[in-house]
């Protein structure tokens, strides 16, 4: 697993490949090239290109003598990921809402689990002003629903304590009040989850599938108050 500093570098290289057109079409690169283009030696630079390769960001073609590099579609992704980020930062917040787009899939069963444990179900009462059904609602974010969700990594939210009961440790996280169709709802962050940064987690004081007839696949938007 590479450090931090090593996934900035790499971040870094993928950068300047996509600068120079990697993006849409082979480029010639060499490592002599490459490494010219890093200011490393050329065995760095050989080292840096294999890691991206090895990663997937990156394809290599060698043909008479030469060397051509493009960016894949994981590369592409990644530095899309990058430029949402940096997007985030120069872009002004909405002033009212924040509207996370998806579809909706099955989840992984734990969220009835959690969501009754009584250190969490009195704070949803006492801080959202719901008792959540025992259950989630699993909503697989769009490319602008994924955008919107890092938007609310900016914001406070609704503080959910962590506690401990007599066997185990449970999680802190934030919860920010939400609406789908008119229903009353809250979208989890949890600090720890098995499910990636684009799936959406919803608690409501009714069930979401059936209130709104909703099955796997079906599109969804979450509207998050500010």
């Amino acid at each position: 697993m590479l450090t931090k500093s090593e996934n900035k570098e790499e971040m870094g290289n993928l950068k300047q490949l996509a600068v120079l057109g990697a993006l849409h079409e082979p480029v010639e690169m060499g490592v002599v090239r490459f490494g010219s283009l890093i200011d490393r030696s050329p065995q760095t630079a050989a080292r840096r290109l294999e890691q991206l390769e090895r990663a997937g960001y990156i394809e290599r073609q060698r043909a008479s003598g030469k060397t051509t590099v493009c960016i894949t579609p994981l590369g592409a992704e990644r530095l899309r990921e990058e430029y949402e980020e940096y997007r985030l930062i120069f872009s002004p917040l909405p002033t009212n809402e924040v509207v996370l787009g998806g579809t909706v899939v099955s989840g992984l069963g734990e969220g009835q689990y959690y969501i009754t444990l009584d250190g969490y179900r009195a704070q949803f009462v006492e801080k959202l002003g719901f008792e959540p059904y025992p259950g989630t609602l699993n909503v697989l974010l769009d490319e602008g629903g994924r955008a919107a969700k890092k938007k609310l990594r900016l914001l406070d939210g609704v503080a959910i304590d962590g506690f401990t009961d007599e066997s185990r440790t449970f999680g802190a996280g934030k919860c920010h009040s939400a609406v789908i169709d008119g229903v009353h709802c809250a979208v989890m962050e949890p600090s720890r989850t098995h499910y990636g940064s684009d799936i959406a987690e919803v608690i409501a004081p009714v069930c979401l599938r059936e209130r709104l007839m909703l099955e796997d696949g079906a599109p969804v938007s979450i509207r998050v108050k500010l």
